[in-house]
This record gives structure tokens, sequence and C-alpha cells, in this order.
């Protein structure tokens, strides 16, 4: 704008200047009216003197250019305020989408006519629009990397990770560890030792987050490569695949009122305050135990998962909120008849075609309130969820008079059995002078294993095919100390349980009946401490015969430290190393009740986009 003005000036003045000139020549230096005439007929004739009346008339055409430069110059300042009203009037413009045509100064260079307004259209660089000013909406979730366009912030983030595990006892996993695949003392991989490398937790992540008028607007995605193709192997590419973490989008207004929808942490996950979705990377609400293990640790309360939710929020000390999440339901039995249906394995064309997914009659409730009085932060949630199978009596009873005296087990009289589960839980968890944190959560209730890392049972099956609920009991304890600037301490100690669920089958074994279900006293466990040849081919280790052993407890403690070599606005290079002590104790049964151990330790390097 004001390259325009002074080029504006410059070409006036010049144009001026020109005019002058020319008239000076004119009335004073003019050439000869004949230039090819010869010296001696130009010095007969003389030119004429310079009279009075010629100066007169050259100091009127200097005072009438004066008159007409000071007449410009005022015109270009009441020009330069006019822009500058224009460009003053830009932003209260860009509530209408049209933006006015400003008026630049035309400069008739062929006299010394007054300057005359031209309309010309604004440049859309010039009219900036509001939007896309930088603005900070989550100081938490934003960085350096932050995208701004339009209104709209976009944050990617993550981190690359090289870690590795080696095991006492070899489960056959890679980084997560399946906390109750702990082989018993009689199997062959609890003589052998494993060693895993990976980087298939390394993480990708966008943040998303524009603002309303009133509301915050924001959408989350993650993801790791913790997922396995068909063809996935470790032998040479290790070609693992990408898989879905979070993805989920909030809409939180003012007044306190939030609404989720998407794929998340589930609401019985614990939160550092308040009540509000978790990233992956612990920038914000974090209480996640920060373990390498991407299993994180037995005993916590957890899952990712499908919802829709609605918080409220009573500024920063109280907050409320519900959802309806994902159902599924995890399953153990032995000794039943194919009497009953709980699911099928995935459809091809949406699930995963070799594992299995229950027939859900409805969402899984969720409700918790949250409470930050000022010293601490404390939870109590509830959950309500429901399981359905269908039963088919005329399996094992068709000679009855009930199934018409068939011959032949027949799908006749089947009908469906459904039962209510859930439980109560509640958490707390203290900030010691921003050193040291101490933390206690714990859930209870019956069908809600699969909340909990270990993946222990909701359901097992009476004789008669009919649910019968699990009882479940998980919880977990937390020490976490900031050291120095740079090194943090973790400690973490928690436990999983899972209940008698057995029942008596009249009708089995041709009418003498025994004891189906989960956990029974007379199920067999002698041959638990027998190692078994394995099968052939090389990859087959043995099964061991005559060994129940169903999961009563699983505890793990676990201790560690993170060191930061560089925290700063190029990100963040981390090394961690972990050490956990995992045991698995069965229920007792015929020839005892063993239990089986493992030692595990985790080494990772991190280096976290900024």
């Amino acid at each position: 704008m004001k390259t325009r003005k002074m080029f504006l000036t410059a070409l006036t003045l010049a144009s001026l200047t020109a005019g002058v000139w020319a008239q000076t020549e004119t009335a004073s230096n003019a050439a000869p009216a004949n230039p090819t005439a010869t010296p001696a007929a130009a010095s007969a004739t003389p030119a004429p003197p310079v009279t009075a009346a010629d100066i007169r008339a050259l100091k009127d055409a200097l005072a009438a250019q004066q008159r007409q430069i000071q007449q410009l110059t005022e015109q270009l300042q009441r020009q330069q305020q006019l822009q500058e009203a224009q460009q003053a009037a830009i932003p209260s413009a860009a509530k209408d989408p049209q933006v006015e045509p400003k008026q630049v100064a035309a400069v008739n260079t062929t006299g010394f006519n007054a300057i005359e307004p031209v309309q010309q259209e604004a440049s859309p660089a010039q009219a900036q629009h509001p939007d896309d000013q930088p603005q900070t909406f989550n100081k938490q979730m934003e960085g350096p990397l932050t995208i701004h366009f339009r209104g709209i912030n976009l944050t990617p983030g993550g981190y690359a990770e090289g870690a590795f595990v080696r095991r006492s006892r070899a489960l056959g996993a890679d980084l997560p560890t399946p906390f109750n695949s702990v082989p018993m003392p009689g199997a062959s991989q609890s003589q052998i030792p494993e060693f895993f490398g990976s980087g298939r937790q390394s993480k990708t992540t966008l943040f998303a987050d524009g603002r309303l008028k009133n509301v915050d607007l924001s959408s989350y995605v993650s993801g790791d490569f913790l997922s396995a193709g068909v063809t996935s192997t470790s032998n040479q590419t290790n070609s693992y695949t990408f898989r879905v973490r979070q993805a989920w989008g909030q809409a939180k207004f003012d007044n306190g009122w939030a609404f989720l929808a998407g794929q998340s942490w589930s609401l019985v996950t614990e939160n550092g305050a308040g009540i509000s979705p978790d990233d992956d990377l612990g920038h914000t609400n974090d209480a996640r135990p920060k373990t390498i293990d991407p299993s994180y640790n037995v005993g916590f309360v957890f899952a990712r998962q499908f919802g829709l939710r609605v918080t409220k929020s009573f500024g920063n000390k109280v907050a409320v909120a519900f959802a309806i999440e994902n159902p599924q339901a995890t399953l153990t039995t032995h000794g039943n008849a194919a009497n009953y249906l709980l699911g099928s394995l995935g459809a091809s064309n949406s699930y995963n075609t070799t594992a299995n997914y229950s027939f859900n009659p409805s969402p899984d409730i969720i409700a918790k309130v949250a409470f930050d009085p000022g010293v601490g932060h404390y939870e109590i949630f509830g959950l309500l969820d429901r399981f359905s199978d269908r039963v088919f009596p005329c399996v094992e009873n068709f000679a009855s008079t009930a199934c018409g005296s068939l011959t032949a087990a027949s799908p006749v009289g089947a009908y469906n059995s459904s039962k209510s589960g859930g439980g109560i839980g509640a958490s707390a968890r203290w900030d010691i002078a921003h050193r040291v944190t101490l933390g206690l959560k714990g859930l209870g209730g019956s069908g809600i294993g699969r909340y909990a890392p270990a993946g222990l049972p909701d359901v097992s099956i009476n004789g008669d095919g009919t649910l019968h609920l699990v009882k479940n009991f998980e919880g977990l304890g937390t020490l976490e100390a900031h050291l120095t600037k740079k090194l943090d301490f973790v400690g973490y100690a928690g436990f999983e349980y899972a209940g008698r669920a057995a029942s008596f089958d009249p009708l089995a074994n041709k009418g003498a009946g025994t004891v189906v279900g989960y956990g029974a006293p007379t199920f067999n466990n002698s041959g638990c401490h027998t190692e078994t040849i394995p099968g052939s081919g090389g990859f087959s280790p043995g099964s061991l015969s005559n060994c129940t052993a169903d999961t009563r407890t699983v505890l793990e403690g676990t201790g560690g430290f993170w060191y930061k070599f560089y925290n700063g606005n190029r990100g963040s290079f981390r090394v961690g190393a972990i050490y956990s002590y995992l045991t698995r104790f069965s229920w007792s049964g015929a020839g005892g009740q063993p239990y089986g151990i493992d030692n595990m330790e985790f080494l990772s390097f991190r280096y976290y986009l900024p």
C-alpha cells in the first residue's frame, strides 16, 4: 500500500516537472524555426529579447503549477485516509461475504487535471480472512507442527520406537503380553526363553480442532502397527498391518456440556483430571501405566472401543458422564454338550475371520462421576452389560416327551436366554508436590473380565446351555516419581481374578452326569507338571494332558525408569527400561493347584514429534 502511494506521488511530481520544463523551454529556449539555416543567416536574425511580459507569464505559469501541486497533494492525503479506513474495516467486512471495491487514484499524465478515483476490486491477499490468523485452541495438544488453515488447527504427532522384550518363558508374542497364557510348569514353552525386537508400537496421530462461537469442535485419529495380516511374518520383511487405536469427534460447549462419538478410550478408563478423552501420547488427561508393554499392566481397567458419550462439567471440581459402548463376551467353559450358541467367527467383509464375535442384545452402559476437590482426583463409576445365547434343550434330552421322543439331537424347542451383568468401580490419584504420583483403582462385578488386559472370561455355560456369569475383580496400584527433570521412576502392581462358574449336567455321559463350566474343583490338573512330545513340523508344542488349569488369579509387579535425553521444541528422545514379574495361579482341582511364572525385561528407544 505504501509503495503504491509513493509511486503515485513520484509519478505526479514527474509529470509536473515535465510540464514546467516544456513551458520554460517554449518561453526562453525555443529552437530556431528553420534548423537547416546557414550560420550566416542565423547571425543575421538575432533572438528576440526577453521582456518583462515574458517573465511575468512564466511566474504566472509556475504559480498555477504550484496551486495544482497543492491540490494534488491534498487529494492524495484524502485518498490515503480513505484507504486506511477501508483497511481498518476489513475485519468487520469479513462478516459479509462480499468485499467492497476500493478506490485507487489514477494520475492524468497528459496535463494537470485533478486525480480521478477509479474502482478496482480488492485483492484476496489484501482482504485476509480472519480465520487465517493463527490461534491456539488446545495448548496441551497443539505445538510447533500445528498447521493453521481457515480456522482449523491440524496437529500431526506420534513417535517412532525401537523396542525389545526378553521373556524367561516363551509365549510366542511380540511386545504385547498375553497374560492369561503363561504356561504351566510341564509345558515345553516354560523351559525355553524368547527374545523379540519390534518397531510396531510406533504411533501416528492427527488432532484437528476448530472454534465456533460457543463450542470447540475437535477430532482425533491414532494408530500403530500391532496388528497382523494373514501373510505377516518376522522372517524377513516384518510386514505387519496398521490398526486403528482411536478415531473420534467431539463437540465441547462453553457451558460444560460435551458430546463424543467414535472409537476412544472407554469411560471406565481412569482420567488424570475431570472427564475428557485421552490421547495416545500422554499429552492430555493421561493416567495410563507408563509401561513399554502395550498390554500395560495386569489390573489396569480399560478398553478402546466404539461409544457415544455425553459429559457435563461443573467448573473444574465435578464432572459426570454417561456412555453407551460396544459390547462383547469372552467365554471359557469345559465339558459342555453342543447345546448353546453365543456367537460366530467374524464376517470376511469386515471382521477377523479367525476370531470369535458374540451376538450382543444391547450396548454396554457406563456412568461415571469424577471429583477434583483440590487434593487428589477421585472417580466412581458403574457398568451394566447384558449377554444372550441360543439354547438347544433337545440336543441331549431329545428322547424326552418334551422334545417329542426324538431319536437324535434336534433344534426343536430352541430358545434365547439372556442375563445381565456389570460392576462398580472406583479410583483415587494423588499428586504430591508435583514429584510423586500415587494411585489406586479397582472394579468388581460379574461378566466384566474383558475390561482388564488379562482377558479373563465374562461368562461360562451351565449344563443346560444357559449362561453362567463369572465373578470378576481387578485392581491396580501406581507409584510414579519424578526423580530429576530427565529421570522418572515408574512402578505398578496389579491383580485380576475370575471366580468358579461350574455346574452339574445330569444328562452328560449317557446319563451318568458330569461337572461342566469354569474352575470346577473336580477338573483334572494332575498332568500340569508333565511335559509332552511336540507335534510334527517343529512348530507345534505338545498340549498338556490332564491339565485344565483354569485361571483363578493373575498377578504382576512392574518397575523401571524413563530417561529423557532431550525434550524441547525439536521433539523428545527418551529411553525406558522395565522389568515385570508375572504369575498365573490356577483353580485347584484333582491333582493340585499349579501355577506358571514369567520374568520379562523390556527396553525402548523413542523419538516423539514436538
